[in-house]
């Protein structure tokens, strides 16, 4: 078979487009459902980021996590919950920001490296060989305990309009005038925005047009 397959291939591409719209559409809306609920996101988020910190004691004392790993895992949440000082705004240059931003690629590397070891065996652990996590308690682990909160921190955290791709002003939603026009936008919807502005520009030098890329997401 020959037409078959490429059948699939571009059916498999199509489908990962449609999906990427459909996340990207609905990280935007989540968005701007922060910026007009504020105090509320706030609220969710800090008590999240407790529930998450009693989770991770929890599977130390009971379920016998390593103690060194959960205390990696409870002290990131703790700067985590730092951002939330000056929630919904946010520097990229801000030091609480950055050190988020390594601890969410220290604890996925660590936490992966101790579910793909095969040692099971220590002491203080109470499953055995017999009683390894499932794919299900891994993923589920990752997805709460791992990138829940600084995923939701991502959403939610605002920039000013000129924060990507470049830093022109000392705090975001600087210099409106007092009109309302450069208000702060999500990080997400400055991203999206930014990247479709890239893809116009490069539709037009390719001679593609472009227009209809460089309104983004605005009607949503």
């Amino acid at each position: 078979m020959w037409v078959l397959p490429l059948v699939g291939y571009v059916g498999l591409g199509l489908g990962f487009c449609f999906l990427t719209l459909a996340i990207a559409s609905g990280l935007y809306y989540l968005s701007e459902l922060v910026e007009e609920h504020t105090v509320i996101a706030k609220k969710l988020l800090t008590r999240l980021i407790f529930i998450v910190m009693g989770v991770q004691i929890l599977l130390c004392f009971v379920d016998g996590f390593p103690f060194t790993l959960s205390m990696l895992s409870i002290v990131s949440h703790v700067v985590y919950l730092g951002n939330m000082r000056k929630f919904p705004i946010v520097k990229l240059s801000d030091p609480l920001f950055v050190s988020s931003c390594v601890l969410v690629l220290i604890n996925h590397w660590v936490w992966f490296k101790h579910f793909s070891s095969s040692d099971f065996s220590s002491p203080r652990n109470r499953y055995d060989y017999s009683n390894l996590p499932t794919f299900t308690e891994i993923a589920s682990y990752f997805g709460l305990c791992v990138w829940l909160v600084p995923f939701s921190l991502f959403v939610s955290l605002s920039a000013g309009d000129n924060v990507l791709p470049t830093m022109g002003s000392e705090a975001p939603g600087m210099g409106d005038g007092g009109d309302g026009k450069n208000k702060r936008q999500g990080m997400i919807k400055v991203l999206v925005d930014t990247i479709l502005g890239w893809i116009g520009e490069v539709s037009k030098m390719a001679g593609w047009g472009g227009s209809r890329s460089e309104r983004g997401f605005s009607s949503l």
